[in-house]
């Protein structure tokens, strides 16, 4: 648009004159800067300045600069260094590599490191393996097992990529505890030097287990145990303490054993191969693969069985005068004679178990002139009803059964011989073909402390499931009183008085199994639990083979035991 202004001249000589004048559109803009009545907010009145010649040289000066930059750069790579690096292209490989994760600690059920991560320099150099495994020492080998470590061919590469648990927590806890491995890419070249690397996966450390040992009780137990064996000929020996209310495993220790960092690391080949030949059994947990006969540690429950059969009340006294003896059947002009292991005169139940009468058991178990026997048939049941025979669960590998002998176990085991009495007279005193492990044997006795309730034993700290994962033995209670009466008598003055002490009641049961054909070695037993008036702990000492005139047994390592725990621990013989 194009503005117009007319003015009026001034008069000269008296004549008007008038001129038409151009006026430029910038003149009225720049005039308007003085009105008042311009919206300014809306930048009316105003007028676009140009962009300073200053600022357009800035910007080009910058992209020239950056510009030198890259092709000083391109220049470095493609012409001066171009052989260089194409050569590195041409050697160096981008790998996949695994960052090793850590493996979950162990500790017992104080907070206390039983199995651990223990930082190391590998001694290939190999910076992803940072740590060994740490295992408490002596007396844990068998609960906390081994691991082997990730492995490499003879190219270098790993062909194991995991710490695999072997035995014990570390395998039976594996997926749990063993972590999930990182990874990472790294450029190497041809003389294997690391130019880069990126990871790409974080490890994710594995799950920590807190178990219910406490780790002060089993270092005792070990040593006790460990000690009796060295010093009285035994070839080994086996402990375990039990919570009766939900199965938790206080103690467990077997001896002989390994060591765990050892078998790890997979080096001391003189170590190893000492393990492999030692007639005495280093790999072998006694508690949970261990086959033993029992002897008496078995007359709780038959004598239980006979009471609820009703072949006898608690008040009945049968007469030991040393031995029975009834008919031989290939020479009736003969008798067979079943010894007592000493003249243990009249006897009702809760004595016959205190002073372990044999010959009691023989006519309660199998019959004898008057007094009626339970057979072997309620024999096998009442073994049965209690986990004889059978895996307890424990959340260990490698769990072996016992065996209760019987006619069917005989006809498979002794072709052509039938079942005969003294079969019966044997097996109801826990010899003959009778079996069991420590941890079946701890299992039954708890659930005679308990009043009848089978539990499952457990390493893990309050695992409800195995809490709760128990079997009613459905038997009347007087009947378990008596039983208990029984056991506390033998420590008040009969075969366990060695566990008579003043700071807590016990009430238990020994064992003495004869061995082998010659009968010169024994399996010593005690097993039992305590406090007698408000039972919490129950358990089970096995010492292994050992001299039949050895006068000291299991008995005198669980004296050591609770003696230890009087001055250590008291807190587990507090009654509420």
């Amino acid at each position: 648009m194009v503005f117009r202004k007319f003015r009026k001249t001034p008069r000269h000589g008296g004549v008007n004159k008038s001129k038409n004048t151009f006026v430029e559109t910038d003149e009225i803009f720049l005039d308007s800067k003085n009105l008042q009545n311009f919206d300014r907010q809306q930048f009316e009145g105003r007028i676009e300045k140009p962009i300073p010649k200053k600022t357009i040289n800035f910007i080009g000066i910058f992209f020239l600069f950056m510009t030198i930059i890259f092709a000083s750069r391109l220049t470095n790579l493609q012409i001066q260094n171009g052989d260089v690096y194409k050569k590195r292209s041409e050697n160096n490989i981008l790998e996949k590599v695994n960052i090793f994760t850590e493996r979950g600690i162990i500790y017992d059920r104080n907070g206390l490191e039983l199995a651990w991560n223990k930082k190391r320099e590998n001694e290939e150099g190999d910076p992803s393996l940072l740590y060994t495994r740490a295992y408490m020492s002596p007396g844990f080998s068998h609960i906390l097992g081994y691991v082997s470590y990730p492995a490499k061919d003879k190219d270098g590469n790993f062909w194991q990529t995991e710490f695999i648990g072997k035995d014990g927590l570390e395998k039976q806890y594996q997926n749990k505890i063993k972590g999930e491995n990182g990874s990472k890419i790294i450029e190497t070249d041809a003389r294997r030097v690391i130019h880069s690397e990126n990871i790409i996966n974080i490890p994710e450390k594995g799950d920590d287990l807190k178990t219910s040992i406490d780790r002060r009780i089993q270092t005792a137990l070990f040593s006790f145990i460990k000690n009796l064996a060295q010093n009285s000929g035994f070839s080994g020996g086996a402990g375990i303490i039990m919570d009766i209310r939900n199965g938790e495993i206080l103690t467990a220790t077997s001896f002989p054993e390994y060591n765990s960092e050892i078998l790890s690391l997979g080096k001391d080949a003189n170590s190893i191969k000492s393990y492999i030949t030692d007639k005495r059994k280093f790999f072998l947990d006694r508690n949970v693969s261990g086959l033993y006969t029992p002897g008496s540690i078995v007359k709780p429950f038959f004598g239980l069985g006979a009471l609820v059969e009703g072949v006898i009340d608690p008040y009945k006294k049968i007469l030991s005068t040393g031995s029975i003896s009834i008919p031989n059947p290939y020479f009736p002009d003969q008798k067979t004679v079943f010894k007592d292991w000493r003249v243990n005169g009249w006897t009702n139940m809760a004595e016959a178990l205190a002073v372990s009468s044999d010959v009691y058991f023989y006519e309660i178990g199998g019959g004898f002139e008057n007094q009626k026997g339970i057979g072997i048939a309620n024999i096998e049941k009442y073994a049965k009803m209690f986990g004889f025979g059978e895996k307890t669960g424990v959340d260990l590998p490698d769990e072996t059964s016992g065996t209760i002998p019987s006619p069917e176990w005989k006809a498979a085991n002794f072709k052509g011989d039938i079942w005969r009495i003294g079969d019966t007279y044997n097996t109801a005193i826990g010899q003959y073909g009778f079996q069991v492990t420590p941890i079946e044997m701890v299992r039954a006795i708890s659930a005679i402390g308990n009043g009848g309730k089978l539990l499952t034993p457990h390493f893990i700290l309050g695992d409800k499931e195995k809490e709760n994962s128990v079997r009613a033995v459905n038997l009347p209670k007087e009947h378990f009183d008596v039983v208990h009466e029984g056991m506390r008598q033998a420590v008040t003055y009969g075969t366990a008085l060695a566990l008579n002490v003043p700071y807590v009641e016990v009430a238990a049961k020994t064992g003495t199994a004869q061995l082998g054909v010659a009968k010169n070695k024994v399996n010593s037993w005690v097993v039992g639990f305590f406090p007698y008036k408000n039972p919490k702990y129950a358990f089970a000492i096995m010492m292994e083979a050992g001299p039949a005139a050895n006068s000291i047994g299991a008995s005198s390592v669980m004296r050591e035991l609770l003696d230890w725990m009087a001055i250590n621990t008291p807190e587990y013989f507090v009654l509420h």
